[in-house]
């Protein structure tokens, strides 16, 4: 008996949606096993990882406000992996959006009101795009590799953030902590549901997959999206410039992660230190793949990634797992889909040996 992979005549539309409910439930399964393993309660943690941030009333806000930025950047990176670009620097574009967005409440002093923050947003969308002005150049004009660009930019990201708020940005009333000064209170999103933490942004990410399902399938610059990164030379003889959908591609990324950073800036946090880098930029990628690319699957896929955050801190507490945990299991199911995918375009079959051939008989 053995295996063999047999190429299906297109790509298996159920396959496409069950193997990230697979990866997910591996995840937790292969979870359990290894926590019992190192002495911890494993059926315990991961109870207290996936299901009690979405069983427990307290966490639900927590939850959503996690999701927000990974759900928004994700959006972003999907059109990106769709057409064939890879864009790993969404973490700087993100630090970058906050920073524009943080600049401009500076600047407005004590001023505030819608004005000032609908301007703090487009000065994160702003920002976050400019950071990806450079890669889309590098590729489109030298052919330099938008992966190794995109990446390194992030830490000339995280050394303007450590300049501004240990130098001009630094709050003087801040007892020497390097960390801009907290935006007043009419700066800030309005909360939607008072006496919790859901904010103005947690609304936005709910809208923008809905409309990037509409972009991406009907309009032509969706068709084109989809053409580029499955037949780059159908897309050329259909007279799709490969180029602008590198642009296009690597500035849409940027244009999201900067909204995802001033929202979480003016929105969550209200102040900018040397720990605003969360690691989302880089989540949003497990994101984006764990939703198939599909805006919609990114919704479903933020809030997925959101509960082990907050699962993670939950597990901390009660079983005292590391915090390091939450990325682990990230990790793990973006392993599983990745290696999963091969079951969207092979069938897998289970063959006899084949039978050793007779020896001739002699004389023959």
């Amino acid at each position: 008996m053995r295996i063999k992979l047999e190429k299906r005549p297109e790509p298996s539309t159920l396959m496409a949606f069950a193997t990230p409910i697979a990866s997910v439930l591996l995840t937790m399964a292969i979870g359990v096993v290894v926590f019992d393993a190192l002495g911890i309660k494993g059926e315990k943690a991961v109870i207290d990882i996936f299901l009690t941030p979405l069983l427990s009333s307290y966490k639900w806000q927590d939850v959503a406000v996690k999701a927000a930025p990974l759900i928004i950047i994700a959006l972003g990176l999907s059109i990106g992996n769709r057409a064939q670009v890879w864009n790993i620097g969404a973490e700087g574009q993100y630090i970058i959006g906050a920073l524009a967005a943080a600049g401009v409440g500076i600047a407005a002093g004590g001023a505030g009101g819608g004005i000032i923050i609908t301007l703090m947003i487009l000065a994160g969308i702003a920002g976050g795009t400019a950071w990806a002005v450079l890669p889309a150049f590098l590729k489109t004009r030298l052919n330099v590799n938008e992966i190794l660009s995109t990446l390194m930019l992030t830490y000339v990201a995280l050394q303007v953030l450590g300049y501004l708020v240990g130098g001009p940005w630094k709050d003087p009333n801040g007892r020497n902590f390097p960390a801009t000064a907290p935006l007043h209170a009419d700066q800030t999103l309005p909360i939607l549901f008072p006496g919790t933490t859901v904010h103005l942004g947690v609304a936005i990410a709910l809208v923008l997959p809905f409309v990037f399902w509409l972009i991406m399938s009907r309009s032509v610059f969706g068709f084109q999206i989809r053409v580029v990164g499955s037949a780059p030379d159908a897309a050329r003889h259909g007279g799709f410039d490969a180029k602008q959908t590198i642009w296009l591609s690597l500035l849409i990324g940027g244009a999201m992660a900067g909204l995802a950073g001033a929202l979480e800036f003016a929105g969550a946090l209200k102040a900018i230190n040397l720990g605003f880098p969360s690691g989302y930029g880089f989540t949003a990628i497990i994101v984006s793949f764990l939703g198939r690319l599909n805006p919609i699957g990114c919704l479903i896929a933020g809030v997925v990634l959101a509960v082990t955050y907050v699962g993670g801190q939950v597990a901390q507490t009660t079983v005292h797992i590391p915090n390091s945990t939450a990325g682990i299991f990230q990790a793990m199911m973006l392993f599983f889909i990745l290696a999963s995918d091969i079951l969207i375009r092979y069938r897998v079959r289970f063959v006899g040996s084949p039978k050793a051939s007779a020896l001739p008989a002699a004389g023959e």
